[in-house]
């Protein structure tokens, strides 16, 4: 297991080039007013480093109604606050880690006690999402990151999982590393792969605009 600030300084270098998706895009779900007041505090942010710790366990909410370019933007500022032990109600782990496992719960009701799954293979929403499970949902949420980003979070959760003496949320970290960061720090897409689509898109459109007006 990798030392706290040497995993604080991985995850600051892995995510130095992440960049801001811009204000109107922060908010992932429109439904209701709680997304948009968790997510209001972090409006006008434009460097997540300098973030107040307190803020972000005010507001851990924010961490679920996220679109997926506020939560690849804002995580750091979670991870960090949480290896320093300045957070008392966020979450983190659970945010990456929660849906790659299952767990069956019972619960009483009327004469029977009714055998519930939770997680991985439990389906989203069928009413609104068919077939998707929650497996399904996360990798394509947390699919957002490139390979350094997910380099540091996989020495997160390394070490969050060694430092618990009780094990606690060793079985979801322990399912999360084996059925996706690990595989995604190794060979997910880098900055620079990033960087070279969009240096070529924005070629692409300057082009396309330039022919267009020559027309």
């Amino acid at each position: 297991m990798q030392p706290k600030q040497w995993i604080i300084e991985h995850i600051r270098q892995a995510f130095r080039d992440t960049e801001h998706p811009g204000d109107a895009f922060l908010q992932g779900s429109r439904e209701g007013c709680e997304p948009g007041k968790s997510v209001a505090p972090f409006i006008g942010v434009a460097d997540w480093t300098g973030l107040d710790p307190a803020i972000l366990d005010a507001n851990c909410d924010a961490l679920s109604f996220f679109s997926e370019g506020g939560f690849r933007y804002f995580l750091p500022a979670y991870l960090i606050a949480d290896l320093e032990d300045r957070l008392q109600t966020a979450d983190p782990v659970f945010h990456i880690t929660n849906g790659f496992s299952d767990k069956v719960i019972k619960i009483p009701a009327g004469q029977r006690v009714y055998e519930k799954t939770i997680g991985k293979s439990a389906f989203v929403n069928p009413r609104r999402y068919g077939a998707m499970t929650w497996y399904d949902h996360v990798r394509c949420r947390l699919s957002i990151f490139t390979r350094e980003e997910s380099g540091a979070i996989v020495a997160y959760l390394e070490y969050k999982r060694g430092a618990d003496p009780h094990g606690i949320n060793a079985e979801e970290i322990g399912a999360a590393l084996d059925s996706f960061w690990r595989e995604r720090a190794a060979n997910g897409p880098t900055h620079q792969t990033i960087r070279q689509h969009l240096e070529q898109e924005a070629e692409y459109l300057r082009d396309i605009g330039s022919e267009s007006g020559s027309g």
